[in-house]
């Protein structure tokens, strides 16, 4: 049985075929099966928002967030898929959290070195 990272490749390799609608069935049941993967809900989020699916790419954004609360690349694309979807204010909420996080990122690295 192929794990879930073997699974994700696959999921990718079907969309670089064309196959988006396969890719976004194969991510789902990755999910499905392990919730704190972060990188699936983020595909799911970039594929549903190649089909105009706004609302779902907002939600698998939002999901990886919540997963991955510290990474600032995570709020930068809720960010801009908010933006696309017309959520202004929560693009740009969004947006600060992306900031901060890497300000905190810098903090703990420059703190390390003091160390």
């Amino acid at each position: 049985m192929a794990t879930h990272i073997e699974q994700y490749d696959c999921a990718i390799e079907v969309e670089r075929e064309g196959k988006i609608e396969e890719a976004i069935e194969r991510l789902k049941a990755i999910v499905e099966k392990n919730p704190e993967y972060a990188l699936a809900y983020s595909a799911l989020s970039v594929f549903c928002q190649k089909q105009g699916r706004l609302d779902a790419a907002v939600e698998h954004a939002r999901k990886v967030t919540e997963l991955e609360p510290e990474d600032p690349f995570s709020f930068t694309a809720l960010s801009l898929v908010c933006q696309k979807a017309g959520l202004l204010s929560e693009a740009e909420e969004a947006m600060a959290k992306a900031h901060k996080a890497a300000f905190d990122i810098q903090r703990k690295a420059r703190e390390a070195q003091e160390e």
